[in-house]
């Protein structure tokens, strides 16, 4: 009467764990399903994104036209141009500076925290701090406009900007005043760190001046919720 009790315990057992191995199998089409549907959403952002881009574009065509032979909408166009330049969302070229930050490009001989190899949110910040403290007029990141709502964000050593994850090397741009840019890294606290860091365990840090940069407008939703206009 043992044996068959052994048998049935034993048989329970050996389904318990063939049921649990199938539901933490990492290699199982279900995975590999979630890989492809990150990619076909990844695809479908790029081609909206680019439909966003076609779509301004007829706009300011539109609104150039209309400014050509409407004197009210020109008057009004007058007025709004140079709040536009301010907050970012027209294109812009201008001599400046490019800060590039990159991780370690190879791992010391002696053992280190892997943290100490990657660029940290941190480091950014204090890059596009100090740029902001010595005139700069225009940023980007990656590539992505960054206006004063912009947040940069680090997952690892994965930068979130804009809805975009970017990869090292991260490239900051701006335009202004090299001389006065310059002098503010270089008084900047958090910038020395990562450059003292960049000594002791190679990671990249490079500071050229550009004589002209061209820099796109920030290309994603502005509106505010909770901020509101002050009446006069």
């Amino acid at each position: 009467m043992l044996v068959p009790v052994i048998c049935l315990i034993a048989g329970f057992g050996f389904a318990t764990s063939h049921r649990d191995a199938r539901g933490t199998e990492l290699r199982s089409p279900v995975t590999a399903n979630l890989r492809d549907l990150v990619r076909a959403a990844e695809a479908q952002v790029k081609d909206a994104d680019a439909t966003l881009a076609g779509l301004q574009a007829q706009v300011s065509a539109a609104t150039r036209q209309a400014g050509q032979v409407d004197a009210d909408v020109a008057a009004a166009q007058a007025k709004v141009t140079p709040m536009l330049a301010a907050g970012g969302q027209t294109a812009v070229r201008g001599p400046g500076i490019v800060v590039t930050l990159n991780d370690a490009a190879s791992v010391p001989s002696v053992e280190v925290d892997p943290n100490q190899l990657v660029v940290h949110q941190s480091d950014l910040q204090a890059v596009v701090n100090a740029l902001w403290a010595g005139g700069a007029e225009a940023m980007t990141i990656a590539g992505q406009r960054v206006i004063a709502t912009s947040a940069v964000r680090c997952v690892g050593n994965t930068l979130l900007l804009n809805g975009e994850v970017y990869s090292p090397p991260f490239r900051v741009a701006a335009i202004g005043p090299y001389e006065a840019m310059q002098s503010r890294l270089d008084k900047s606290p958090g910038v020395a760190l990562f450059k003292e860091a960049a000594g002791y365990y190679g990671l990249g840090y490079t500071v050229e001046p550009q004589h002209r940069l061209n820099l796109p407008a920030f290309s994603r939703p502005i509106g505010l919720t909770y901020a509101k206009a002050v009446p006069k």
